[in-house]
């Protein structure tokens, strides 16, 4: 059989991913907390909590052991929030063993520090790390719909061995060495769509969506490319793929709180109804102080808007009027300054 695969991580994207692994005849084993769901897994093949009614192959096992999850596994999936991952690499770190490898999928920026997710991980150990990230809805994914991913890793042979693990007929996986740019892109888009929920919320068309997600890339790439991602990585499946899809379909967590903040409710109320981690929340809290601190040479006018209406109640429509009413731009900066206009 395939590879042994430890999924840090039960809940919905855990439970998909682990489906394709044991599609692709490897061994997945998924590491929770909750001893209801793991008997279910165990016993009746169903994730009852997050897919009721779908029955998972009867190669996925799960455990409430941490250190049995470890010591199984080749290959550890990190399928936990970004706000999670110091607290479990802290108790994963004295149970690493040499040769293993991790994938992080969370896509977001830890609240202080401002550290990717892999910056995190790489606080706890020297073993080699590849970020998945990509348009990658679970409740699509555990349907077999078909997507496309990318695979970030510094090592190319990292991200080949990633890609194949999980490459499949309805999973199609590219790699890219800008693990920066994979990073950031996943994480900016989370505040987008938040912002193109807020204006669905408010009963705005098409033409807004349009424009938020476009002028979204340009925020999203402008901070990348800053920090060192690559721009062309923005235009691929970790940009305008996971923007598009975060900002449109019907499974994102973040547009739907959006659409709840446009109807006006107040950002505890929309958490509370959702009831599941909306990483754009803090992934917004964390980009604007770090946007206030590091005084970065260009604006993020989406993000701060973001940031004022979630945690300082300002009113949506006037957070709009702000927006549109700044003063005139040219569209792309980099464009003007090449030719000289």
């Amino acid at each position: 059989m395939g590879e042994r695969v430890s999924i840090i991580g039960g809940g919905s994207w855990g439970t998909a991913i682990a489906q394709l692994l044991a599609r692709n005849k490897h061994q997945p084993l998924i590491y929770l907390r909750d001893r209801e769901v793991q008997d279910n897994i165990n016993n009746n093949h169903i994730n009852q909590k997050y897919f009721p009614g779908h029955r998972l192959p009867t190669s996925i096992k799960a455990t409430l052991e941490l250190k049995e999850a470890i010591s199984f596994a080749s290959i550890i999936i990190l399928a936990v929030p970004t706000h999670a991952t110091r607290e479990i690499m802290e108790k994963m770190s004295p149970l690493l063993k040499e040769k293993q490898v991790i994938i992080s999928t969370a896509k977001g920026f830890e609240e202080g520090s401002h550290l990717r997710n892999s910056e995190i991980i790489r606080e706890y150990t020297n073993l080699p790390v590849a970020v998945l990230s990509g348009p990658t809805h679970a409740e699509e994914v555990i349907k077999n719909l078909p997507t496309a991913v990318v695979v970030a890793a510094e090592e190319r042979v990292l991200a080949n061995r990633i890609q194949d693990l999980l490459m499949s007929p309805v999973f199609r996986v590219y790699t890219n060495p800008d693990l920066v740019g994979v990073e950031i892109g996943g994480a900016i888009k989370n505040i987008i769509a938040l912002a193109a929920g807020i204006a669905d919320g408010l009963g705005y068309g098409d033409n807004s969506r349009a424009a938020l997600i476009t002028r979204g890339l340009h925020e999203m790439s402008r901070l990348g490319v800053y920090f060192g991602g690559r721009l062309l990585t923005f235009a691929g499946l970790t940009g305008m793929g996971d923007l598009v899809v975060t900002c449109t379909s019907r499974h994102s967590r973040n547009r739907r709180l959006g659409i709840m903040i446009g109807k006006g409710y107040k950002l505890e109320e929309a958490l509370r109804e959702i009831n599941q981690v909306v990483e754009g929340v803090r992934t917004a809290k964390a980009v604007y102080e770090w946007y206030q601190q590091e005084s970065f040479d260009f604006d993020l006018p989406i993000t701060s808007q973001i940031y004022q209406v979630l945690f300082n109640n300002k009113d949506p429509l006037q957070a709009v009027d702000d927006l549109m009413l700044r003063g005139p731009k040219h569209e792309i900066e980099e464009v003007v300054n090449d030719i000289g206009w």
